[in-house]
């Protein structure tokens, strides 16, 4: 079992999602690039890669749902 994300991280996360679906892909490390590009994001160092992480889990999930 891993690490749970923190409630905020996890919205945040669907939130981008939402509002810019092309930006972000399966990839952690781009879509840590990403995230700095998108200046208005403003979380720490940990927080930023915690949300790169939840926003690939989002986007494994949606391709697998796809997929099905």
């Amino acid at each position: 079992m891993g690490r749970q994300k923190g409630r905020h991280l996890n919205v945040a996360a669907k939130k981008l999602v939402h509002e810019f679906p092309d930006k972000f892909s399966t990839d952690f490390g781009e879509n840590k690039k990403r995230l700095n590009e998108l200046e208005a994001i403003t979380y720490s160092k940990e927080e930023r890669n915690k949300l790169a992480g939840a926003i690939a889990d989002i986007m494994l999930a949606a391709k697998a749902r796809s997929e099905d």
